[in-house]
């Protein structure tokens, strides 16, 4: 079995970069520094959503399936800075070579990152390698839009047409799944500012966990389940959250308890 890697970022604004790159003083607040953006951004846009460069990764969450067991993690300690998060995601690439799979990952959460491995000056030759370290890359790899060892399941149940795009969070209760839990990303700057990073995690691991549910049922689709396989996968998930002693999993799982069977009856 390939292992299975589902990836989740949250971001806040690269403050820091900010002020570098619009020379603000040092007596503005980073709050001040990132509403200077914000307001930037709305004027030419009309969204405060800033640029893929200018957004600073405060958690990377996963989930890691292989035929040992099932784990959701955010990598890394609270205490660890972008660097070391991003270096954490590209060494398990580099470790297990994983199918990796994302909601608007090729969109959002993989470009960041790549801007801001770049940034940091962080090496990832497995993530990157188009064949020429190993030829079956060159077919089947990490970076091209239209090969699966990257899964973006939002591009490819769309056809690739932005307009056919759908969130993450709808499609999860449409199928019978909890979706998003505790916050959402537009609440994620305040809640860092406020110092709520476990809970900034918290939030990242049960969207990776619908992501990876949503995987679960896209296999189903397209025959790489049968039905009785895809019910034993959401039960093995559901037991390997019982397990799981952060109360987080235990408010999930009580949003799971009657969903998950297709056409959200009770699984």
């Amino acid at each position: 079995m390939t292992p299975i890697l589902v990836l989740d970022i949250e971001t806040i604004p690269d403050v820091a970069g900010i002020r570098r790159l619009d020379d603000l003083p040092a007596s503005m607040s980073d709050a001040e520094v990132a509403d200077h953006a914000f307001a930037a951004r709305r004027e030419k846009t009309g969204s405060d959503f800033l640029p893929h460069h200018l957004q600073c990764v405060a958690a990377i969450s996963c989930v890691f399936r292989d035929r040992t067991g099932l784990r959701v993690r955010s990598l890394g300690t609270v205490e660890d800075g972008e660097a070391a998060l991003i270096q954490s995601f590209y060494r398990v690439i580099e470790k297990y070579t994983p199918q990796l799979v994302s909601w608007n990952g090729g969109g959002f959460d993989l470009p960041v990152l790549h801007y801001r491995a770049l940034i940091h000056g962080i090496s990832a030759s497995r993530y990157w390698d188009l064949g020429e370290d190993d030829r079956d890359f060159k077919w089947n790899n990490y970076i091209s839009r239209y090969h699966a060892r990257h899964t973006d399941l939002m591009d490819v149940l769309a056809m690739y047409q932005a307009r056919a795009n759908a969130p993450l969070d709808a499609l999860a209760k449409l199928c019978g799944f909890p979706g998003k839990l505790g916050m959402d990303g537009g609440q994620v700057w305040t809640a860092f500012r406020e110092g709520r990073i476990e809970e900034i995690r918290n939030y990242c691991e049960t969207d990776v966990l619908n992501t990876y549910l949503l995987y679960c049922r896209f296999q189903l689709m397209r025959g790489a389940f049968s039905p009785d396989e895809y019910a034993d996968e959401i039960a093995f998930v559901k037991q390997s959250l019982a397990q799981e002693s952060a109360p987080h999993w235990a408010e999930y799982l009580a949003a799971f308890a009657d969903t998950a069977a297709p056409g959200g009856a009770p699984g």
